[in-house]
């Protein structure tokens, strides 16, 4: 790893992230909002400061060529400096003491959009706005993000996207890395762009509609109302989130394949109507059991079901109606929902469901050479054989998807968290929802865990956002030494 250059690009990315800060600096200055203003302003500086000491320990030249270690190190420390950085204007603002800081944070930039603020309403409109954005650079990713404004990346680039894009496989529709990660943005955009619109039609004002439309879009869930949809009252606006959430939940590289050669392209591909079915089936499911059981009106069980198995499949997180009061079944189908996540390359989390077919597939394989045992290995996937080690991928990470919510679970179960509770707790957590069931079920948050689980959650969300390995291959000594 050439750290010169590592620390050149941090040092880029910090100053990103201070520039994201302005708007909310102009908001608190313009609603004479004086402590979010004073908050801001020292944050922009702190990040300004950062910048400077990183480019004087680094920097980048102009035939500098950015390697695979630099990539990895850039995503990874860079997620952890802006999660950091991103924590001082709620301390710095007096809103939040300094785990809880951390917590916010962190819970904004991996679009976990879990909160310790037990009342959103009461916050400064800098404060929400930030908390937006957060959500919003972080469900694409910063480092993309920054990838489209900046042209000077080499072999690293590769990795840097598919360590942002999320997923088993990735897609690449362009032979350029740079335009690829141009093409991603500007279909982010227009998609927020499109969403805040629908909301205005809905009855949102423009900044509960522009707020919104960012956090759905990066499915972090961030609401700048503590009962969000509840607020409102209004079906067409349940239906419409549903909407966007469910779209947010398909690949983007996929959107940007559509552009040029048309919508079939969505419709054709496997995952994503895969990815319906679950939906389709799991809202039947819970809208059935909510007739039943609760016996809810019919439309209403429907439109219930239906935004929260797009909520939590997308790892969105908005809570129309208490979910956690909702019969056994039914919680049983929406924590199963909320473990799968969407589709790969989207800003969902969750496992994925390319993972999950890929895994049917293989276990499918291995049934079928015990009976032929000379049948080729060869799954398939859009019609492309996906190769071996990608196979491979997936059932590691399902592995340790699942180790790392054991760990979890038990973490919090030694900080006093009953068993129940912390099962729940971690798969929100590392599927990157936010609400659960329990302790920080529908109508809770996260200020009611321990300070000790509130640190570990922070941890195993920045995992869970990176799927754990790009953060894991840090650890390792000869990651730190002189470049291949």
């Amino acid at each position: 790893m050439d750290k010169r250059i590592t620390a050149g690009l941090l040092g880029y990315l910090t100053l990103f992230v201070g520039a994201a800060m302005l708007p909310s600096f102009f908001l608190a200055a313009f609603n004479e909002e004086a402590g979010g203003a004073a908050a801001f302003l020292l944050s922009i500086f702190l990040c300004i400061a950062v910048t400077f000491e990183l480019e004087r320990f680094g920097g980048l030249k102009g035939k500098d060529n950015i390697g695979v270690r630099d990539g990895i190190a850039v995503t990874a420390l860079g997620w952890l400096l802006i999660s950091i950085l991103g924590m001082v204007p709620y301390l710095a603002g007096g809103y939040l003491n300094l785990i809880d800081s951390l917590v916010e944070s962190f819970a904004g930039f991996s679009g976990t959009g879990a909160t310790v603020f037990a009342d959103v309403e009461i916050l400064p409109k800098s404060i929400l706005l930030w908390r937006s954005v957060s959500n919003w650079i972080g469900g694409l990713g910063i480092v993309v993000i920054f990838m489209a404004l900046m042209s000077q990346f080499g072999r690293g680039a590769m990795f840097i996207l598919r360590a942002e894009t999320t997923g088993p496989t990735k897609d690449r529709q362009m032979p350029r890395i740079r335009d690829n990660a141009k093409a991603l943005f500007k279909i982010y955009v227009g998609l927020t762009v499109i969403c805040a619109a629908g909301y205005f039609l809905c009855g949102l004002d423009i900044f509960a509609a522009i707020n919104h439309a960012m956090t759905t879009i990066a499915t972090g869930g961030y609401g700048i109302y503590n009962s969000i949809v509840d607020e409102y009252g209004n079906g067409y606006l349940e239906y419409c989130m549903a909407f966007f959430m469910i779209i947010s939940s398909g690949s983007f590289a996929m959107y940007a394949v559509a552009v040029n050669r048309g919508v079939k392209t969505i419709f054709d591909n496997a995952e994503f109507k895969v990815y319906l079915q679950i939906i389709f089936v799991a809202a039947m499911i819970i809208s059935v059991d909510l007739v039943w059981e609760m016996h809810f009106h019919p439309e209403f069980a429907v439109r219930s079901a239906i935004f929260h198995v797009a909520s939590l499949s997308s790892t969105t997180g908005f809570v129309a109606h208490d979910f956690d009061l909702y019969p056994p079944i039914s919680k049983a189908v929406l924590l199963m929902t909320m473990f799968l996540g969407g589709c790969a390359g989207s800003t969902a989390g969750g496992l994925k469901v390319a993972r999950i077919i890929l895994l049917f597939k293989f276990i499918s394989l291995i049934v079928k050479q015990k009976i032929h045992p000379q049948l080729i290995n060869q799954i398939k996937l859009n019609g492309q054989i996906i190769d071996e080690p990608i196979v491979y991928g997936a059932a590691k990470y399902f592995f340790v998807v699942v180790v790392m919510d054991i760990i979890f679970a038990f973490v919090m179960m030694f900080d006093g968290i009953e068993f129940v509770d912390a099962v729940s707790v971690s798969v929100s957590t590392m599927a990157s929802v936010g609400p659960g069931f329990g302790i920080e079920g529908a109508t809770s948050t996260y200020a009611l865990l321990p300070d000790f689980s509130k640190l570990a959650a922070c941890i195993f969300m920045f995992l869970s956002r990176l799927e754990v390995f790009s953060v894991l291959v840090l650890f390792t000594p000869s990651f730190w030494k002189a470049n291949w």
